[in-house]
């Protein structure tokens, strides 16, 4: 019986409901590509439930050398497809040179850096599917005006569609975690230029959301210097704007900053 591994803080959590782990693989559905990159398999549980499926092909990145043993000795079939290596500095493109799927049980405690690992291969990663912390996965999926809409609902939702799929609760891992989990499919969307400059829109979102509980006009000053923004816009809070108002926001501040 494999676990799939669940780091946190404060130590590893090992799910144990192998029919969870089958409904994460199930939720995967490939359409666009038959490469399958999965993030820290551990001692494949998701793997096992992959490896069968012929319509894909399954690669695994894993930093653990512990684990990278384990899977050599149990998945043969996966010999040459095994990346003993950290997902967030491994040159993906040395791995493929097309579409690739992403799924996983990922670290909690850096989920966050593997979401914007992804985005810097955004075109070459059509879907997602990815069991992390309950809180995160409502801040990713979260509309404007939420009290979870954040950084990384923007940011992601600017390039993915994003479905909540369903929550897992404390039971199924051994030992119980203190925080439930939650399972999210993300799907490129059709957005291939922001239209604006990316790296402001990057720092406008960011700095915006950094003071959450000022208005813009506040919690800005530090992109527009002295330079003001005379805008209605300006009067609002940052969870307040959708994807386009900040496209549309960093578009009226590039003007102000290039006069």
């Amino acid at each position: 019986m494999g676990y799939v591994r669940a780091k946190k803080n404060l130590g590893q959590h090992f799910l144990k409901d192998l029919n969870i782990a089958k409904k994460i693989v199930d939720s995967l559905d490939g359409e666009q590509t038959n490469k399958v990159l999965e993030i820290g398999p551990g001692m494949g549980v998701l793997t096992q439930y992959l490896l069968p499926n012929k319509n894909f092909e399954t690669h695994v990145v894993e930093i653990d050398t512990e684990s990278v043993a384990y899977l050599k000795e149990h998945y043969p079939e996966l010999e040459g497809r095994i990346i003993g290596e950290d997902f967030l500095r491994f040159d993906l493109s040395k791995l493929f040179d097309e579409p690739f799927s992403v799924i996983g049980n990922f670290p909690y405690n850096i989920s966050s850096q593997i979401f914007f690992r992804v985005l810097d291969y955004r075109d070459q990663i059509p879907e997602v599917v990815c069991m992390i912390q309950k809180e995160v996965a409502e801040r990713m999926s979260a509309n404007p005006g939420c009290k979870a809409y954040g950084i990384l609902s923007v940011l992601m939702q600017a390039f993915y569609n994003i479905d909540y799929l369903f929550t897992v609760g404390e039971k199924v891992f051994d030992p119980p975690p203190k925080v439930k989990s939650a399972v999210i499919r993300m799907r490129r969307n059709t957005t291939t230029d922001l239209k604006c400059s990316e790296p402001l829109f990057f720092r406008v979102v960011k700095t915006g959301f950094n003071q959450r509980r000022k208005t813009l006009r506040n919690s800005l000053k530090s992109v527009l210097g002295e330079l003001k923004l005379e805008d209605e816009i300006m009067s609002k809070r940052p969870e307040q704007l959708s994807v386009q108002e900040f496209v549309e926001l960093t578009n009226k501040i590039d003007a102000l900053l290039a006069e």
